[in-house]
């Protein structure tokens, strides 16, 4: 079944935040990279990795119902040198609350239009979202657990640049 044209423009716009969502991590791996936290940078870049990923998904099932997806435009992020583990995870959460909204939002307007053909992918965002958020507020949870505590931001640090670039978000 093809897309309407409703939601083709929607997809495109998930697809666009989807990206964004990714130069959102990647601005934020920047930022710790350069507070010399290694494993910090190197989680929120395999983060960064994942949402291209979940852009793909989108991207594919747009061109498997008979679309041509296009990609909006996607500013760069501001993140200040100074910004805290604290901050940094603050703002991924709040991107991720973003994508949450607007899948759901994605969802509501397939149900409207009668788009039963989406629902596979939604429910597999659905889920994954609340996975995406759950992560990141263990995470910064554990960040302000920590505080100033140089030992225990350190090994956070050490814990989270184990994750794995499978793209399994649930490796923190």
């Amino acid at each position: 079944m093809k897309l309407t044209d409703t939601l083709a423009q929607a997809f495109d716009q998930q697809i666009t935040l989807e990206l964004s969502a990714s130069v959102v991590y990647r601005q934020l791996s920047i930022a710790m990279g350069a507070g010399d936290l290694p494993g910090f940078a190197s989680w929120l870049r395999a983060q960064s990795d994942e949402e291209i990923g979940h852009a793909d998904k989108f991207i594919d099932h747009v061109v498997d119902r008979q679309g041509v997806p296009a990609i909006g435009a996607i500013a760069a992020p501001q993140v200040s040198p100074e910004a805290s583990p604290a901050d940094v995870f603050a703002a991924a959460l709040a991107h991720e609350e973003k994508v949450s909204a607007a899948i759901r939002a994605l969802y509501r307007l397939a149900d409207a239009e009668g788009d039963l053909d989406a629902r596979p992918l939604l429910n597999w965002f659905l889920e994954e979202q609340i996975e995406e958020e759950a992560t990141v507020s263990e995470i910064l949870a554990q960040i302000t657990m920590v505080g100033d505590d140089g030992p225990g931001l350190l090994r956070l640090d050490a814990e989270l640049g184990r994750r794995t670039t499978g793209g399994d978000s649930t490796q923190a």
